[in-house]
């Protein structure tokens, strides 16, 4: 449980929710409600064994954050994942009706286990132990094959670390399944960009090359993809989407759609994890209260980028 204030809430609650999910307890001294909810929270906090956050918030005297949520009634509990507000309640709810509420949108017991897994495969290979995090992820793959998170990180790794013989092989059997997940559809447009690189001759080009043959024929579709790939195996995710947009919107179903797919690929990796489950929009919760965080604190780039290039393919598509 931590106190939150103006001061580090960016910090300790829409950062921290990224990672794990956060519930802001909005209280105050005077409160009789507060008191009695207070000690249901923090004993479900310890019940869940970090499966969320407590962060506490005195209406009092932070204000701002309470009118950026707009708090009307104490106490109010919001709960944000990725960096949003998800959902809340209002009033001293009983511990199983809390309990309810938590379960509906946190990650279960295998799924934090799997994220703490892959966090600290994550952190081997910063510590330049790729190695080890490799391995570390091929072990819970050999106890349980049908662990897509370790499936996923695996593969990610493995590509981020250049063993794209390797990945490709890991990720062989969940691009055969039906219906193909997303992700892993994804990773697999991104593998396709790294080999294109490692085994065209165009992976070596320049920018300026590509531009050279694309002015002699706009609908150079197959050159504009090449160079979309390089973009992707540069990071340059940005860049990447504008030249497949070029293809898209002269010609939709070019190579079996591949431009769009590409696009939705890009727009898939670069998007942060969702939470378990997220049938609830900014606006007014099931619980009546309003929404209003996102006044709290701006929208960050990735997600600026993100909705962007989400609408400008929804133009193009349209």
């Amino acid at each position: 449980m931590i106190d939150v204030t103006m001061a580090n809430f960016e910090a300790d609650v829409i950062e921290a929710s990224h990672s794990t999910p956060v519930l802001v307890d909005f209280w105050a001294d005077w409160c009789g409600p507060c008191k009695s909810l207070g000690p249901v929270l923090e004993k479900l906090e310890a019940d869940y064994q970090g499966r969320f956050k407590l962060a506490k918030v005195n209406a009092d005297t932070e204000q701002q954050l309470a009118g950026a949520f707009g708090v009307i009634s104490l106490p109010t509990c919001i709960l944000l994942i990725g960096g949003r507000p998800i959902n809340g309640f209002m009033g001293a709810l009983p511990e199983g009706k809390v309990r309810e509420f938590l379960d509906k949108y946190l990650p279960s017991e295998d799924a934090v286990a799997a994220q703490a897994q892959a966090q600290e495969a994550e952190e081997l290979a910063e510590s330049g132990d790729a190695e080890a995090a490799i391995a570390k992820l091929h072990d819970a793959l050999s106890h349980n094959p049908a662990d897509d998170e370790a499936r996923y990180n695996l593969v990610k790794l493995l590509i981020s670390v250049g063993a794209l013989d390797e990945a490709e092989a890991a990720l062989a059997p969940k691009l055969t399944e039906i219906p193909l997940q997303l992700r892993f559809d994804a990773l697999g447009h991104w593998l396709q960009a790294l080999k294109f690189v490692h085994t065209d001759e165009r992976g070596g080009w320049s920018f300026e090359q590509f531009d050279a043959v694309i002015a002699q024929n706009k609908r150079d579709f197959d050159t504009r993809l090449a160079k979309a790939r390089v973009f992707i195996s540069a990071g340059l995710h940005d860049h990447a989407m504008d030249e497949l947009l070029e293809i898209i919107m002269r010609d939709k179903t070019w190579n079996h759609e591949i431009a769009r797919k590409t696009y939705v690929a890009i727009l898939e990796l670069l998007t942060p994890p969702k939470p378990q489950k997220d049938d609830a929009a900014f606006g007014k919760t099931e619980g009546g209260i309003e929404l209003t965080g996102k006044a709290a604190v701006q929208e960050d780039p990735l997600q600026e980028l993100i909705s962007r290039y989400r609408r400008k393919l929804s133009m193009a598509l349209n």
